[in-house]
């Protein structure tokens, strides 16, 4: 990807879901450009399209019309491993749910995708990345074995342990109490300061919000403001 492409470009993308009740249209016609470095906020009521618009951004969902650029690559071009592989090491994901992986230490659960991407010295960067975010004496702890706040802390590691240059957040301190929540946020700027990743955040805390460089509010599908 060269300097003047944008991270993630998407044109009149819609999306339509069958239900028993018909087809539902959860994305109505979204315009939305990420450039290089920009921290990017998604706000809006639940059932407005912010995780989905998330999903077809990253390539998890395919869109029923419409355009996605994901690093200058058409994602309707590319089949599912093709999309895979375009993330690999370049888009990272956090979630409110932490997603580690529950027989893997907090150590291993970041060394595993730099291991998949055949990434040098993976174990010594996981324990660099858990050093970053404190957990530098819970290398060896499992999920169950550490609180919220320190799966969250690990998870942000393993996202960010490839310095990718997108990181896809959707509601990444909604299971966090505010405490937590404010150390996870303040690390997480930190941490995208020193990789200079791109932001595309879901949240539904107008504080948080606040810290992006540009507020995209979604309502029944559709962009309905963009504010610097």
């Amino acid at each position: 990807m060269t300097a003047d492409v944008a991270p993630l470009a998407l044109s009149s993308v819609t999306l339509t879901l069958p239900s028993s009740a018909g087809p539902v249209n959860i994305l109505r016609g979204v315009d939305l450009h990420v450039a290089a470095g920009e921290r990017v906020a998604i706000i809006g009521p639940s059932g407005s399209g912010k995780s989905s618009l998330i999903s077809v951004a990253a390539g998890l969902e395919r869109p029923t019309s419409g355009t996605v650029n994901l690093f200058g690559q058409d994602l309707a071009r590319l089949d599912e491993d093709g999309r895979a592989r375009l993330r690999r090491g370049r888009a990272a994901l956090v979630f409110q749910s932490f997603h580690l992986l529950p027989n893997m230490t907090a150590e291993e659960n970041v060394a595993a995708p730099l291991e998949i991407a055949r990434a040098p010295d993976a174990l010594p960067t996981a324990r660099d990345w858990l050093a970053k975010v404190g957990l530098s004496s819970r290398l060896t702890h499992y999920p169950h074995q550490l609180s919220g706040g320190e799966q969250q802390r690990v998870a942000l590691a393993r996202a960010l342990a490839a310095r990718p240059i997108l990181l896809f957040a959707d509601e990444p301190t909604g299971n966090l109490d505010s405490r937590n929540a404010g150390s996870v946020v303040d690390l997480m700027f930190d941490l995208l300061a020193e990789c200079g990743a791109a932001l595309v955040m879901v949240t539904h805390d107008p504080v948080l919000a606040q810290r992006a460089d540009r507020i995209v509010r979604m309502a029944d599908g559709k962009v309905v403001e963009a504010a610097a």
